[in-house]
């Protein structure tokens, strides 16, 4: 996505009560911060300043066009002076866009020789801010709140942390995600209610039976199929097997990437989900192809994990422009050796490229599932560093967002005879409480693995989404862990 294409509203609240000359200086104010903000490089997308709002009119005109504007993501609001706050409820009430309260002021500092009531009139954000703050607590209204000067580095940087879960939320709004075919048989977590998810989150899940996608595979040409070869033969290191014998493989790979591809552009699809249960038509299980739409940005969940497959694109969204990636990723195997504990994530094929450490390797190897042919993948290690796995799960009552910080470990051997990419990695705060709270929460075996995002991207994502968030952290206690378990159980209505 282009992030500067979007854009945050800058909306600066006061009243008639101080008179022109105070309202001229808000608006100046207002602007020099608008500004400010929408020319620092921390912060991704467009800031547009808009006009001070003074009356309960204008507060609901503004959030009626906010609502109506198909680029703006969300709104800032601030309050230079007091504004009574119940000019705001009717414009609260109907505001279907994501709101960040920043708590500021335009001076940073007080000037003691010459302060006066004139600047006390007009920089009365520590009680204005207040005042509207307390409307929303009372309309139970989910935003952000950032307090600190408009200027410092972590204010921006919070800023862009609420911007980017916007932007994913936004990109949400009325998404398409295809399941070829239906879920594993048998499974539980990916399942889920896909009306009350298009009811919370407001993309749609439908099915296309996997005939559907081998028509259109089956009307790529050869010339289409020769011009992505030539492709992956430039980006990746192709096995020998590839380069010889068994280039047709390679070929059916190209034709199934270039079909799923058109599928998805032709149904303005942003993620999709299949299953190596229903595969009919298709000569072998679409790995490469998965791995490259994931790294072109689109969802993917593996045996029909739909949820799965949007957070992957909702995290590829929100991580645009940084450095590292995104991915589909399974919990597979654990290293218990005392004081090395560790996690080996990778899936039978399905690891999206963007977070490889280097040149992945173009393989063919035999999969002992599914009954096709031998299926071509990218075959990689991913580099070490601070890391998250976030779990998207239907509690029948509710969603949770789930998410455990990780340290992801450089391998410390050869992996020669396991050809699939992978990662290994540290749970925080270590690998006992973590996957005991993990297990608690009833977190998902499927994740989506994230080098560039945190916990509070996430966490305010799930709040403009109005869910439950829960994270696995280097402060994470199981007793608390269990008593927020506990809580939120009679938050949501479930308790027995």
């Amino acid at each position: 996505m282009n992030f500067k294409q979007l854009e945050v509203w800058f909306i600066t609240g006061s009243q008639h009560l101080y008179g022109e000359d105070t309202l001229k200086k808000v608006s100046e104010h207002s602007q020099q911060i608008a500004s400010f903000l929408n020319k620092a490089e921390q912060i991704s997308v467009s800031v547009v300043f808009k006009p001070t709002v003074k009356t309960p009119e204008e507060i609901f005109s503004i959030c009626q066009e906010a609502n109506a504007s198909k680029s703006c993501v969300g709104i800032i609001t601030w309050m230079h002076t007091f504004s009574p706050a119940k000019m705001w409820i009717n414009g609260l009430k109907i505001l279907q866009k994501p709101v960040l309260h920043l708590h500021t002021q335009f001076n940073r500092d007080i000037p003691w020789d010459s302060i006066d009531m004139d600047f006390m009139n007009l920089n009365q954000s520590a009680h204005g801010d207040r005042e509207f703050g307390f409307m929303m607590t009372r309309m139970r209204l989910n935003r952000k709140v950032i307090v600190g000067f408009w200027q410092d580095e972590k204010v921006l940087k919070q800023i862009d942390t609420w911007v980017r879960a916007a932007a994913a939320w936004y990109d949400w709004q009325g998404a398409k995600f295809v399941r070829f075919g239906d879920n594993m048989r048998y499974v539980a977590v990916t399942e889920g209610d896909k009306v009350e998810a298009e009811l919370q989150f407001g993309y749609s899940v439908n099915y296309h039976a996997i005939g559907d996608l081998v028509k259109v595979v089956n009307e790529v040409s050869d010339k289409s199929i020769d011009t992505l070869v030539k492709e992956y033969e430039e980006q990746y290191k192709l096995s020998d097997a590839l380069k010889n014998g068994q280039r047709q493989s390679l070929r059916e790979a190209a034709k199934i990437e270039l079909g799923l591809r058109a599928f998805l552009e032709q149904g303005n699809f942003k993620g999709f989900a299949d299953t190596f249960e229903d595969l009919h038509g298709l000569v072998q299980l679409p790995g490469l192809a998965v791995q490259r739409l994931m790294k072109d940005g689109y969802g993917f969940g593996a045996e029909g994990d739909w949820k799965t497959a949007a957070l992957v694109r909702a995290m590829k969204v929100m991580a645009t422009g940084l450095e590292g990636g995104n991915s589909f990723m399974e919990d597979y195997t654990y290293h218990f050796e005392p004081g090395n504990e560790m996690v080996l994530g990778a899936h039978m094929l399905e690891i999206c490229e963007s977070i490889a450490d280097g040149k992945p390797s173009c393989e063919i190897h035999p999969l002992g599932i599914g009954g096709k042919a031998d299926p071509v993948r990218l075959v990689f290690n991913v580099a070490g560093g601070p890391a998250l796995n976030a779990s998207l799960i239907d509690m029948g009552n509710r969603f949770r967002l789930l998410v455990n910080e990780v340290e992801a470990v450089k391998p410390q051997h050869d992996l020669p005879k396991l050809p699939v990419a992978r990662v290994l990695w540290k749970p925080l705060p270590d690998m006992q409480t973590a996957c005991t709270a993990w297990i608690l929460g009833g977190g998902a075996h499927h994740t989506v693995y994230s080098q560039n995002l945190t916990s509070e991207h996430l966490a305010d994502f799930a709040e403009i989404a109005g869910i439950e968030f829960l994270v696995i952290g280097k402060e994470t206690k199981l007793h608390q862990f269990k008593n927020e378990l506990r809580w939120n159980e009679v938050v949501y209505g479930n308790c027995k």
